[in-house]
C-alpha cells in the first residue's frame, strides 16, 4: 500500500487481516473514517465489569489504531503493525 491508499474505502480490504500489535495477536475487525481508524480485535481476554464495577465476564481487547498522524503522514502506531503468520 502507498501512502495515497491510506482512505477509508481502500483500507478496508484489510478487515479481517491477522496483525501484532505490541505483542499482541490481533485481528483488524473495522475501518472508521474518523482518521482513519483502525479497530483491532485482541485474541486475549480480559474481564468486563457490568455498571455496578463488579466482574461480569470476559471479553477480547479492542484496540485503536490511528492510520494518519496529524500532518496526514502513516502513523507511528499503523506503521508498527505487523502481519501476524
Amino acid at each position: 500500500m502507498t501512502f495515497d491508499d491510506l482512505n477509508p474505502a481502500r483500507l478496508r480490504i484489510l478487515i479481517g487481516r491477522r496483525v501484532r500489535h505490541q505483542g499482541q495477536d490481533c485481528q483488524i475487525i473495522e475501518v472508521l473514517d474518523d482518521g482513519p481508524t483502525l479497530i483491532l480485535q485482541g485474541d486475549d481476554a480480559v474481564i468486563q465489569a457490568n455498571r455496578f464495577g463488579e466482574a461480569h465476564r470476559r471479553v477480547p481487547h479492542t484496540y485503536t489504531v490511528p492510520v494518519c498522524d496529524e500532518h496526514g503522514a502513516p502513523h507511528a502506531e499503523f506503521l508498527a503493525l505487523k502481519l501476524a503468520p
